[in-house]
């Protein structure tokens, strides 16, 4: 796991560009000059950990700075007879484009973002893996071409802040994050999940080399569903233990992360190590007792780590920090200090739970929307984003939020312009194929890559530790896209999985009620800051002219009564962070 840096011209400080991204490999950094071009590698050691595998890497005139696993290295050399030197998994990736220029990328098993430059052709190839795991940002304006796993690295590299992007404001407000190519700042664009960006001679093309949106139903018959499923699941586990380094998991008691941590348990030859997070305060969220409990049942070797409302509140800046641009997930604190903590006990490598709810149908607002929309003939009843926006927050429906030009909108008017730019995008997916199918398929569409993976990695990579999530095994998410509805939707959440986990767990993990990696951040926001978030909201709001200053003082009071948290939390962390870049 790395980070990684490129540049069609070197007018800028190295070193300093270099350290930017030092966080997310600690083992070595180099960066080479090439041809009045930069190429710059910060390694986190995992897959051959001898020198021979330090980047920049190249090969017969070929340039390759790559982030990332790839799981099936080994098979890849076998399978298309390559012939490497070294013993990583980077090189495959220089020899399978020689081999098959532009088309291996559905070759490749693991998570990755990578720059390969043939200097031949002047030609740079950049990808990035299907789920968007791994981040990859460019900058392609007057003449210059950069790119790096994080944005700080393209500010440095720029040496200015460009401005903000409203757009991906609105799309923050309304989904946690800036969508498609879009970020925060005006220029700097990120790369998709599923595609690859070709950059020569000044042009730019991005393509999409991968989509869930064609799987059709396939599996009827239960009994083979759940051998299947379940042998999905194994070899997705036994993918992500390759490495030359120690694997521990992340454990919180609840059914995802204690199956993975026990399918892994009962491959390894030694106990395996788990790691969970509670809280001094607001106890009620802390799922500690539960780890404990899981852990025990498993037999791995435990580690609690409790956070206070000194912690939490001062690891804000620094993940803001790390994150370059606002992320309204609250659960980036948390995970940001947990990792550190893994960190501090020596691992690089740790399996995670996430992507189950989004393949096994976890979530309650699935059914929700199911049960709303009557979904058994989606013909009858097409998806509408609005419609769902209004209703679950038709409290704010008619509050004036947005003014611009004279004009104001009510809160429900500004969803329904946003939702006009995202449903066009679904509608032909979701007027098509069964209602289990396509909540899925919006999930991995606006949410896995955008917000549930971009938090995974940047507040891992922050403390130089990778996370790998077995759920999000490209195999097994196809085959559950193919599972037939009722099977899927079963008597309860996640019903295909729960079936298989009983081989696995006691009854009392489980059927445990679904419980998210929340967090006690706005009682201790309000505890600490009190008037202080008011103010900054205000402040902000003068200069960006933007907002009601009554709505967000109607926030700010709901937000003391525990009202609309994540509406308060978004806009504070937004402002937090323009005040900190803007003003």
């Amino acid at each position: 796991m790395c980070g990684i840096i490129g540049s069609t011209e070197i007018n800028f400080n190295h070193n300093e560009v270099l350290n930017s991204l030092k966080h997310r490999g600690e083992d070595y950094q180099n960066y080479i000059i090439q041809n009045e071009m930069f190429f710059a590698h910060t390694r986190l050691s995992i897959i051959d950990l001898d020198e021979e595998a330090n980047q920049p890497m190249i090969f017969d005139e070929i340039t390759l700075v790559f982030n990332g696993e790839i799981y099936n290295y080994k098979e890849l050399i076998k399978e298309f007879s390559l012939e490497c030197v070294t013993k990583s998994d980077s090189e495959v990736l220089i020899r399978l484009y020689q081999k098959f220029g532009f088309d291996f990328l559905n070759s490749l098993e693991g998570m990755f973002a990578f720059c390969i430059y043939d200097k031949e052709k002047n030609l740079f190839f950049c990808a990035r893996d299907r789920f968007g795991k791994k981040p990859l940002y460019y900058y392609c304006e007057k003449g210059k071409f950069y790119f790096a796993s994080e944005i700080k690295a393209i500010l440095k590299m720029l040496k200015t802040t460009p401005k903000l992007n409203e757009e991906a404001l609105w799309q923050y407000l309304a989904l946690q994050s800036p969508q498609g190519e879009n970020t925060f700042y005006s220029g700097v664009k990120k790369l998709p999940a599923s595609s690859y960006l070709l950059h020569q001679n000044s042009d730019i093309k991005v393509s999409t080399y991968y989509s869930l949106a064609d799987i059709k139903i396939t599996h009827y018959d239960e009994k083979q569903i759940l051998k299947d499923v379940e042998k999905l699941l194994n070899d997705a586990v036994q993918k992500r233990l390759v490495g030359d380094v120690e694997v521990a998991t992340l454990l919180s008691g609840g059914l995802d992360s204690s199956f993975i941590t026990a399918l892994y348990a009962k491959k390894s030859k030694h106990k395996v190590h788990t790691f969970s997070i509670g809280y001094d305060e607001h106890k009620h969220y802390c799922e500690l007792g539960f780890a404990k409990a899981a852990s025990e049942y498993i037999g791995t070797i435990h580690h609690e780590y409790k956070i206070s409302k000194d912690e939490y509140l001062e690891a804000i800046e620094k993940v803001l920090e790390h994150l370059d641009e606002p992320m309204a997930d609250s659960a980036c604190i948390p995970t940001y200090i947990l990792s550190k903590e893994i960190h501090n006990q020596g691992f690089k490598v740790c399996l995670s739970g996430e992507g189950s709810d989004e393949s096994f149908l976890g979530y309650d607002n699935y059914f929700k929307m199911l049960n709303y929309y009557h979904l058994k003939n989606p013909q009858k009843t097409p998806f509408d984003l609005t419609k769902e926006w209004e209703y679950n927050n038709r409290r704010l429906n008619n509050q004036q939020v947005y003014q611009s030009s004279g004009e104001t909108f009510t809160y429900a008017q500004l969803q329904r312009l946003f939702s006009k730019k995202i449903a066009p995008i679904l509608h032909p997916y979701v007027s098509t194929y069964p209602p289990e199918q396509w909540l899925t398929y919006i999930d991995f569409s606006i949410w896995i890559a955008e917000v549930l993976m971009t938090k995974v990695d940047r507040m891992s990579m922050a403390h130089s530790l990778e996370l790998r999530a077995p759920f999000l095994d490209h195999h097994l998410v196809e085959y559950l896209l193919g599972v037939e509805s009722s099977i899927k939707i079963g008597d309860t959440n996640k019903a295909i999985l729960k079936k298989i986990a009983r081989n696995y767990l006691p009854n009392s993990i489980i059927d445990r009620r679904k419980k998210g990696f929340s967090s006690p951040f706005i009682e201790w926001l309000y505890d600490a800051h009190s008037e202080e978030i008011l103010n900054l909201l205000l402040d902000v709001n003068k200069q960006l002219g933007i907002f009601n200053d009554d709505f967000l003082t109607f926030l700010y009071e709901e937000g003391k009564r525990g009202h609309f948290k994540q509406h308060v939390y978004s806009l504070y962390i937004f402002c937090r962070w323009y005040k900190k870049v803007y003003m």
